[in-house]
């Protein structure tokens, strides 16, 4: 299968080193032409470009992996999925639900699939708490408490996350759609949405701190806290059932070696019976999420998660906007 990569920084260099076998790069993508040129020696295939209107009509490719700054994400998507190309987006794929929602009318229209990269759920930890909790092992389900934080650099202030008309938002729309995205994969659909988005540290126009609470249609609950001045950088996922309790701590890397921990309750309750799983070795994530795209094309199956997903993640964003407009504006 021939494929484009738009946006050649530092994701769309990992989307490269994930391919599978016997796909072919047919054109590398960035405003930056030099990243673009990388790309092409690194695959040793394909042309560089710096027009992305170019590359989505090109006749040659058939995958479109777009992984630019969040502004952009949309509207190079739409263009790709006009063009009826297969599009694999990064989070949050758009920066408002009225662009997601332009997206998916396009995809039904011209038969493109798109799979929007939240890559945590192909975590080796997700995945084994995904067996869990499907095979039954945590009872009905009560609430879910997630945190994910990491502490910026220097300048972090000036950088184009810290920019609203390029980042659409700060820490929330960043990593907290990933918290959202997991939180509803055990819950599903939040219908009450509270929360306030806040910036207590750096010194910019989007929030560096978000704290959320999610309640689906059976009162079960999400509180979720995301934050960009935890310092030390921070993952911690715990998924609570009446039977049982799974706890998902660490991505890897600066967050920590990646682990998921199975509390038993027991009839007698008292401590609970205790398995623990970890993964020093990393994840495949990447890799694995690539494999599930390719075969969604190959089967024509709709992608999970997809427009739909990333919809979902983004609609709390902006409900959690919303009420802070309406605060400030009191």
């Amino acid at each position: 299968m021939n494929y484009a990569i738009i946006g050649c920084g530092l994701i769309g260099k990992k989307r490269l080193a994930a391919m599978p076998a016997g796909a072919q790069l047919i054109v590398a993508c960035d405003t930056n032409l030099s990243r673009a040129d990388d790309l092409v020696k690194q695959a040793k295939s394909g042309r560089a470009a710096a027009d992305f209107h170019s590359v989505v009509s090109d006749p040659l490719v058939d995958v479109v992996f777009v992984s630019t700054l969040n502004s952009t994400l949309a509207p190079i998507t739409l263009a790709a999925v006009k063009n009826g190309k297969h599009v694999l987006v990064e989070k949050p794929a758009a920066i408002t639900v009225a662009e997601l929602d332009e997206l998916a009318a396009a995809a039904r229209k011209t038969g493109a699939l798109v799979r929007v990269g939240y890559n945590h759920r192909f975590h080796p930890a997700a995945l084994q708490a995904l067996e869990l909790f499907r095979g039954g092992a945590l009872g009905p389900m009560m609430f879910v408490r997630g945190r994910y934080g990491q502490g910026g650099r220097l300048g972090y202030e000036k950088e184009w996350r810290a920019d609203p008309r390029l980042s659409g938002g700060g820490e929330l729309i960043d990593q907290g759609v990933h918290l959202i995205d997991l939180a509803g994969i055990f819950l599903g659909e939040f219908t009450t949405v509270d929360g306030h988005a806040t910036t207590y540290f750096w010194k910019m126009p989007v929030d560096d701190n978000a704290f959320l609470s999610l309640r689906n249609a059976q009162g079960n609950t999400a509180w979720l806290h995301v934050s960009c001045s935890e310092w030390k950088n921070l993952f911690s996922l715990e998924i609570y059932g009446r039977d049982a309790k799974l706890h998902w701590e660490g991505l890897g890397g600066s967050y920590g070696i990646e682990r998921l921990t199975y509390y038993k309750m027991l009839p007698q309750m008292g401590p609970p019976e205790t398995t623990i799983w970890e993964y020093p070795r990393g994840d495949e994530s990447w890799k694995i999420e690539m494999s599930e795209f390719f075969e969604d094309i190959k089967l024509q199956r709709t992608p999970v998660p997809g427009l739909k997903e990333a919809r979902a993640a983004l609609a709390v964003v902006e409900k959690i906007c919303q009420i802070g407009k309406r605060e400030n504006q009191d």
